[in-house]
């Protein structure tokens, strides 16, 4: 059967996880039943970097700003519609797939000017909340094909927030690669040692931004005495460090890491402090590696962290509530193990990419024969 050609339309900076489930779905061409290419408006040249090295065809439209005054300008303004409406044009593209809020516009706009249909993944649901983004996104999701969400939370969001983009909506949980996310020895490459058999260690993985709530995981250590590796970077890092060293928490700060898989392995726990989480890639991540994951409950956390079988769902999101969590598994090596197998075999029942990549190829067939 003939392939479908798509065109993924990333506008913006970072590399979250939307831009790695769009890698992981480029890069598997069979198994999605579609050819992949970007078109990249970016100011971020590790983000352009970072598809190519996967092996992905991109179409670069070179060192962008990324500030309100430019995205009116791409979204709104004529050229960077006609520049993307050539390459899909060109490329004979049966569907353009849009994904974060800056591609919402400008995909939309250029879809329709080149007569192809339109996928959009909704990775969360806040820009249909924030005044300064709703009318765009919404005026684009009125003129969008049809939708997938990363998550029943996020569906379930989409049918009171905008009915009518839920009856276009399909569920597609992102997955992982499980072989490439597995259990590994602890090596801990960073400053230090492990103390197996020692302190206990916990981590956290994600983008250091506001609603990802670091600050509840730095109090928790602090209170249960834990060592905690923070694995990621952005604005709030200083501030971060800077609450660790008041409140006497054991952080380590490591940046960004391009492969984060040694230090989760180092950790006998994975904390998870954002507020309504739309689903949570990196803590399937840590699942799939085997490692228990404490969490607060909300969002689609609850569709992958199962309550005392692969983790523990904390109810109260305070630095004293995740606390009392870390205490009660920290001195229990054996159900640690027991819980983290539990969310090894979950990963990779439910949670593997080849689950996403046959959702995606339903939605792609879908739309293209619509």
């Amino acid at each position: 059967m003939k392939r479908v050609r798509v065109m993924h339309v990333v506008a913006g900076g970072d590399i979250g996880g939307a831009e790695r489930l769009l890698a992981d779905l480029a890069t598997r061409p069979e198994r999605t039943g579609a050819d992949h290419q970007v078109a990249l408006f970016t100011p971020n040249r590790a983000l352009a970097a970072y598809f190519r090295r996967a092996g992905i065809q991109v179409h670069d439209r070179g060192l962008v700003r990324e500030n309100p005054v430019a995205f009116l300008a791409r979204s709104l303004g004529p050229l960077d519609v006609a520049w993307l409406a050539r390459r899909i044009a060109e490329q004979r593209i049966d569907v353009v797939h849009t994904h974060t809020f800056g591609s919402h516009v400008l995909g939309t706009r250029a879809a329709r000017r080149a007569r192809r249909p339109q996928l959009r993944t909704e990775h969360h649901v806040m820009h249909y909340f924030d005044p300064s983004c709703s009318p765009f996104t919404r005026w684009a999701a009125a003129r969008t094909d049809a939708f997938v969400a990363v998550s029943e939370y996020v569906r379930s969001v989409l049918v009171v927030a905008a009915p009518a983009v839920a009856a276009r909506t399909t569920v597609v949980r992102n997955g992982i690669d499980t072989e490439y996310w597995s259990p590994q020895e602890d090596a801990s490459p960073g400053p230090g040692q492990p103390l197996r058999g020692g302190r206990f260690r916990a981590g956290v993985v994600c983008r250091l931004v506001a609603w990802k709530r670091v600050h509840l995981a730095i109090e928790a250590a602090a209170l249960a005495n834990t060592e905690l590796l923070v694995i990621g970077d952005g604005d709030l890092r200083a501030r971060l460090e800077a609450l660790a060293k008041e409140r006497g928490a054991a952080a380590r700060f490591l940046g960004h890491q391009a492969d984060p898989r040694p230090f989760i392995a180092a950790c006998d726990a994975i904390l998870s402090t954002a507020e309504k989480e739309p689903l949570g890639l990196a803590v399937l991540e840590s699942l799939g590696m085997g490692k228990p994951v404490i969490a607060l409950d909300g969002g689609g956390i609850p569709e992958i962290v199962q309550h005392e079988r692969t983790g523990l769902l904390v109810t109260e999101a305070t630095g004293p509530a995740l606390a009392a969590a870390i205490r009660r598994v920290q001195s229990d090596r054996f159900r640690l193990r027991e819980m983290g197998e539990s969310g090894r075999r979950f990963a990779v029942e439910e949670g593997s990419i080849e689950r996403t990549c046959d959702g995606y190829a339903a939605a792609y067939g879908a739309v293209s024969r619509a």
